[in-house]
Order: structure tokens, then C-alpha cells, then sequence
């Protein structure tokens, strides 16, 4: 897993793809930032900086196949999966290696994320606390969001099918109702979020997402598999 690890970060932040992705985000997010709090003209919303993350989510609909959709479909389209699948590297090991190197670009985002909370800090008294439970809520959306995101990729036959999936797939489920007595609330990402910008980490959220996260996972691991047995 390590060795994919380094190999994946090394294609994010040796290339510009990983700072493509940040910067990307970043704009939108300031452009977000700027027009709820210092172009809203409204006291009470001034020290919302969770609803400023609450309003950046869909941000993360049109952006995410920056990391996830040449994750294997680049590889199909190239033919070097074969190598992948010959290398004595696990299926388990490629696919968490890829997973957490779209992940440490995600945590990089949230660190820069904190900057306009302290800009917030001098002009009102933002809730740290609030705060960091919305970016939570963020970072699993985020995790959410790369884990069907390469699922998409394994099963996509180049990158720009990978990415009309991924994107069309969080477009439809956008409208899912979330319930929390429906087996469908798995897919209802956007219902998951509700609580984390009041504040409120939710054990059947926090399960919720972390359940799509592994599901995800474990197809894409079974879609490369059987790719694997084949070859």
C-alpha cells in the first residue's frame, strides 16, 4: 500500500493535478466565503462560517473526478493495468493506497479551509467548535464522494466516462430523501449532512457515511479483482 501511496502522491503534487484540484476549490470556496459573509449585509450570518462549508459541499459534485476518474481508467486506456494486476501488490493495497493519497489532498484543502475561519475571527465570534464539526461532516462527504469516485473509474472505460458517472451519480442522489429508517438513507449524502453545521456529530451519520465509504471500496476492489483474474 505504501508504495502506491507515494506513487499517487507523487502524481498530485509532482503534477499539477493535485494543485489544479486545491486551487480549483479554493476559488470557488472564497467566491462562497465573500458573498455569504462580507457581501450578505446581515449580522446573524456573519459568524456563520459552517454554513459558508454547508454552501461549498456542492463544489465537491463538479470537482472531485479531478482525483478520482484517471485513478484506473488512465491505466485501462494506456494498458498498463496490466502491470498493475501483475505487480505483487494486493488489489486491497492499490486500491486504500490511491484512497488515501485522494485523501491527504483533501486534508491539505481543510487545513486552507481554516484560514478564512481566523480571517472570520476578526470581524466576528465564529464557534471553533461549530466549525471544525461542519468540517468533519466535510472531510466525509469528501471521503464519500473519492470512494465512488474511483469506483467509477474501475468500471469506466476512460476518464471522461469515469467523470460524467461520478458527476451524474451525486446529481441523482442529490434528490434522494434522507430518512433515517430507509436502507436508500445510505445514499443520501447530502441528507447525512444536515446536523454537522448545527453543531451535532451524529453516531447514525457518522456510520452513514463511513457505510458508503467501505461499500464503495470494496465493489471497486471487487470490479479490479475479477479485471484481475481475467487478464
Amino acid at each position: 500500500m505504501l508504495a502506491v501511496l507515494k506513487k499517487e502522491l507523487k502524481t498530485y503534487f509532482l503534477t499539477p493535478l493535485g494543485y489544479i484540484y486545491i486551487a480549483v476549490f479554493m476559488a470557488l470556496f472564497s467566491i462562497v466565503f465573500y458573498t455569504m459573509i462580507f457581501n450578505a449585509g446581515d449580522s446573524a450570518v456573519y459568524a456563520k462560517f459552517e454554513y459558508v462549508i454547508a454552501n461549498s459541499i456542492v463544489i465537491l459534485t463538479f470537482i472531485t473526478p479531478v482525483l478520482t476518474m484517471r485513478m484506473f481508467a488512465e491505466e485501462k486506456t494506456q494498458g498498463t493495468d496490466q502491470l498493475l494486476f501483475t505487480s505483487p501488490r494486493s488489489i486491497v493495497g492499490i486500491v486504500f493506497g490511491k484512497f488515501f493519497a485522494a485523501a491527504a489532498v483533501i486534508l491539505i484543502t481543510i487545513a486552507l479551509m481554516m484560514i478564512y475561519f481566523f480571517i472570520l475571527t476578526k470581524f466576528a465570534d465564529p464557534s471553533l467548535k461549530v466549525a471544525l464539526v461542519a468540517l468533519l461532516g466535510f472531510l466525509l462527504m469528501s471521503l464519500s464522494y473519492i470512494s465512488f469516485g474511483m469506483f467509477a473509474s474501475s468500471i469506466a472505460p476512460n476518464q471522461l466516462v469515469a467523470a460524467i458517472i461520478t458527476i451524474g451519480f451525486f446529481i441523482i442522489t442529490s434528490f434522494f430523501n434522507y430518512t433515517t429508517d430507509s436502507v436508500m438513507s445510505i445514499f443520501s449524502l447530502m441528507g447525512m449532512y444536515q446536523k454537522f453545521p448545527l453543531g451535532i456529530i451524529a453516531l447514525k451519520e457518522v456510520i452513514g457515511y463511513i457505510s458508503f465509504i467501505g461499500l464503495f471500496l470494496l465493489l471497486t476492489m471487487i470490479i479490479l479483482q475479477r479485471r484481475k483474474s481475467v487478464k
